[in-house]
């Protein structure tokens, strides 16, 4: 966390540090792997009022970032470049101001119109290095697309003298797309890009949790899992035998053997405050890990080679958590003014990001259309559950063997498990699997 000029970390502080805000819920492409695809979604669609958006200005005097993109293509709000004119009038000059996007939008005029409008950083998502990978992921988009939208930026910066503009690309892997990534960022270099988010899939049902390429267990979990397993190969056993040992009344000498080694395994992980689910230890695929793994790393060297700046998500679920989102000083806005403290609980909806079926509710402290956004963010219920996530005394869902339990499933949640009001012990966002534009 970046401590302030007068020495508050940025939750701590009388204003966020960021803002993120849903200029739209509309898009123009059918992704499948959007959450407004999925059976079942209540997302309602709509465009944020310039009056809506003028009520954020108390906070653009002290705001580090604006992220002016939620559930929706920006590129489809008509008001666009006059949020970011509005917000670059008093906004500091070491600020930015950004947004993700498909591209397909972006024509020449729209190009020149949102660079001389004050924007200063812009990320396309692309997802594949093939034409038919690509269609395959975005349907409704072709790659040329993309690369058409890439030269319009360019020749806006020229035209507009705004070399400095930052212009990146976003690439959601899954086990489908994953080997086209080293490619992807040669070619995004090849077309002026000069920084690269990539980020693991979030699964929406449980179809597509089978394209996740990321271990739902935490890597310090597999690699003492990894070695107990070739502590048991040379004991002359098979840990993949443990189950069924486990549960067996009459146990031979080699499943005794079996038992007792990952008992001692447990007790270690115990000892070390390590959250250990055996279970979903032994139903990983073995070797997954490693060749992503391999991917990110040669991934990293094409980054290196073409100039990009690469952010890499973890390969499995961190153990020691940290949300970037509230330890930066973010704040989210709905397209309809509601406040709500990071992306995993903006929305209403149903994922599989741990393996199981689960319920999000979103979590609110107010909307701007009712009281000033400063008034919201320094709210004594918005400041307690700031101090409650940076404490980071919630459970871990993802490594619980109970889950998911009553405490998560529910229409309205009311405390976790450790008897504490914030719904976050299921969040993989602070395990470093999912990244976006920040």
């Amino acid at each position: 966390m970046k401590p302030h000029p007068r020495g508050e970390l940025p939750p701590r502080r009388d204003h966020p540090s960021r803002l993120f805000v849903e200029v739209t819920t509309r898009c123009n492409l059918n992704c499948f792997m959007c959450v407004k695809q999925q059976d079942g979604c209540t997302l309602s669609e709509g465009d944020m009022d310039p009056e809506l958006f003028a009520r954020l200005a108390p906070a653009f005097p002290q705001l580090e970032s604006l992220v002016l993109n939620g559930i929706g293509e920006p590129l489809l709000s008509p008001q666009l470049e006059d949020f970011i004119r509005l917000a670059r009038s008093s906004m500091p000059k070491d600020s930015w101001i950004g947004f993700q996007t498909n591209g397909l939008l972006l024509t020449s005029q729209r190009a020149l119109s949102l660079v001389s409008a004050g924007l200063d950083k812009i990320c396309v998502s692309i997802d594949a290095s093939s034409p038919d990978t690509f269609r395959k992921v975005r349907e409704g988009g072709e790659l040329l697309d993309v690369e058409r939208a890439f030269k319009e930026l360019a020749i806006a910066m020229e035209t507009c003298h705004r070399p400095g503009l930052q212009v990146g690309i976003e690439f959601v892997v899954m086990r489908g797309n994953m080997q086209e990534l080293p490619a992807a960022l040669r070619w995004a270099a090849g077309q002026g890009a000069s920084f690269a988010i990539v980020t693991h899939m979030l699964p929406y049902d449980d179809e597509h949790a089978a394209e996740s390429a990321y271990s739902i267990c935490s890597a310090e979990a597999i690699a003492m899992f990894n070695r107990y397993r070739d502590e048991a190969i040379r004991r002359g056993l098979s840990i993949y035998g443990y189950l069924e040992a486990r549960w067996r009344y009459s146990r031979s000498g080699d499943e005794q053997r079996l038992v007792d080694l990952v008992e001692e395994m447990r007790r270690e992980a115990e000892q070390k405050g390590l959250f250990l689910d055996v279970k979903k230890l032994l139903q990983l695929e073995p070797g997954l890990s490693e060749r992503v793994a391999e991917m990110f790393a040669e991934a990293q060297l094409v980054a290196y080679e073409v100039g990009i700046d690469l952010r890499l998500p973890e390969v499995a679920l961190k153990e020691q958590r940290h949300c970037r989102f509230v330890e930066d000083g973010g704040a989210f806005v709905t397209w309809d003014g509601d406040i709500s403290p990071c992306y995993f609980l903006w929305h209403r909806y149903l994922c599989y990001a741990s393996g199981w079926r689960q319920e999000v509710q979103t979590k609110i402290f107010g909307n701007i259309a009712d009281s000033g956004i400063l008034e919201i963010w320094n709210s004594p219920s918005y400041r307690r559950f700031r101090d409650q996530v940076t404490a980071y005394d919630y459970p871990s869902c993802a490594s619980c063997t109970l889950a998911p339990c009553d405490y998560v499933q529910t229409d309205r949640f009311e405390q976790d498990c450790h008897i504490g009001e914030i719904p976050c012990g299921a969040c993989l966002w602070c395990m470093g699997v999912f990244q976006c534009l920040s």
